[in-house]
């Protein structure tokens, strides 16, 4: 008796998973991209008017006009020519008194939405992808403009359209304790957010008590607000993006004041001897499944040996109730060897667990090692709320006295972010909880903790060891030295 013709789709089906299992990340993004972009003709492209930045620094003195402003509103503003576009962005909202909380883009060319101008654009349209540019933050605004008399445009809100020509007036010698940007003159008050695009001064007399009134020492001061200058600190942009919107609210000062403190006072508290020594039970692993990998179980598990063996180093195995032979029933060796499959250095392929090339390249070098986990943290797409989480995580991590991670610190910022607590659907919250809070960190934080874990405490806090510290310090601010 014959069974029934076999299904083309499920045979194609079968085929595609069998030539993709085992890829690694970066495999799979070329081919999804690949496969995208298969049968369409090619985007079009746009001219490159962008220009080498200048080998020594300079004041740039740029004068600002808001487009079809009557009567006109502009600023003259002294810059430093090696800001980043999007720390220039910081500086025209503050220039002009708007909270950056609509999209943004930079032009070299007639318009920001001309199609034969060079884009460069904020983060959101970056991910959208439908227009063709570069990320603002990678262009410095000495790229763009090099002589009296260029121009870049700037366009805020494609609502309201407040679009701003910016234009190079003077090129001047950088004075050493020059600041970032200071406003140095200017005529009439910004129209404020959400006004409908209102540019003519009659009409802003019915949203501004006084259209024509432009105080310098406030938007100077304006302009060394820590959210602006957190963009050219030296923090990871993700988290200065992070940091930024939590503005105007109370954790997010907090969470300036700890960076600010990290960067005038970054400590050090352990030296390459105790880093390498924190991440013993990681080598060991990494050296343990070697260069032939780790056979599993059917069920996708360590073997039993392999599990005995890891309890004896991993942080927590040696102190877990059991004979420590299942790795399904020794809770510590699961979740290191998961977190390390979560941190790209280990991968489970037909049937045996193997070195990633990241984990290969770690393996015996603990200097390596360090610098791969400090470049990778934290876990969890960008965007997403386990990603928000860890940054979060990092920051409390790098600058807490006692090494706790706050989670009710966590749950509030999340809470400002927009996210919302829906693990029980029946009674949803409006706010993140401490325990949804530590769920969603849990991946970086497992990763934190696997340094030196101390002994938890009765709380829920987590503390962590001081090497963890310099790691989350690490990955902030880039590694010193």
């Amino acid at each position: 008796m014959s069974g029934p013709e076999p299904d083309p789709a499920d045979d194609l089906l079968r085929r595609f998973h069998d030539a993709v299992s085992g890829s690694e990340l970066d495999d799979l993004r070329e081919l999804a991209g690949r496969l995208l972009t298969r049968g369409q003709s090619p985007p079009a492209s746009r001219p490159v008017r962008r220009r080498p930045p200048r080998a020594r620094p300079a004041t740039y003195r740029i004068r600002v006009d808001l487009e079809d402003a009557s009567p006109p509103i502009w600023r003259r503003l002294d810059v430093r020519c090696d800001l980043r576009l999007d720390s220039l962005h910081q500086v025209l909202q503050a220039a002009f008194g708007w909270s950056d909380s609509h999209l943004h883009r930079f032009a070299l060319g007639d318009g920001v939405f001309d199609r034969d101008a060079e884009l460069f654009l904020c983060p959101y349209d970056v991910e959208e992808g439908d227009d063709h540019g570069v990320p603002d933050r990678s262009v410095r605004l000495d790229e763009t403009l090099v002589d009296p008399g260029d121009v870049l445009r700037y366009c805020y809100d494609y609502g309201d359209s407040w679009d701003l020509v910016i234009t190079l007036e003077e090129v001047r010698p950088l004075e050493e304790a020059a600041p970032l940007a200071i406003c140095v003159a200017g005529d009439r008050a910004g129209p404020p957010e959400d006004c409908g695009g209102l540019r003519d001064g009659i009409d802003l007399e019915e949203v501004l008590e006084d259209p024509a009134r432009l105080d310098l020492e406030e938007v100077n001061q304006a302009l060394v607000d820590p959210f602006v200058l957190l963009r050219e600190s030296g923090v990871h942009d993700e988290l200065v993006d992070l940091v930024t919107r939590l503005r105007g609210s109370r954790i997010g000062e907090a969470m300036v004041i700890r960076l600010l403190t990290l960067l005038n006072d970054r400590p050090v508290r352990t030296g390459p001897e105790e880093r390498a020594s924190v991440l013993a039970p990681m080598l060991w692993f990494l050296d343990r499944v070697g260069e032939d990998g780790l056979a599993l179980t059917s069920a996708g598990y360590l073997r039993p040996v392999d599990v005995s063996a890891a309890a004896h180093v991993v942080p927590g195995g040696a102190r877990w109730v059991g004979r420590a032979n299942r790795e399904a029933h020794t809770y510590p060796v699961l979740r290191f060897r998961e977190s390390l499959q979560g941190m790209g250095l280990v991968r489970k392929h037909r049937g045996r667990l193997q070195l990633t090339k990241a984990g290969q390249r770690a393996r015996g070098n603990p200097a390596q090692l360090w610098g791969y986990l400090a470049g990778r943290l934290p876990l969890g797409r960008p965007g997403s709320v386990e990603n928000h989480a860890g940054w979060l995580s990092l920051l409390l991590a790098a600058t807490s006295a006692d090494g706790v991670v706050s989670a009710p610190e966590v749950a509030e910022a999340l809470t400002e972010f927009g996210w919302r607590d829906g693990r029980d659907r029946r009674e949803p919250r409006d706010v993140v909880s401490e325990y949804s809070a530590r769920w969603v960190a849990s991946g970086t934080l497992e990763v934190l903790e696997s340094l030196g874990r101390e002994p938890r405490r009765a709380s829920a806090s987590r503390a962590l060891s001081p090497e963890a510290a310099d790691l989350a310090a690490d990955t902030i601010l880039g590694p010193q030295g």
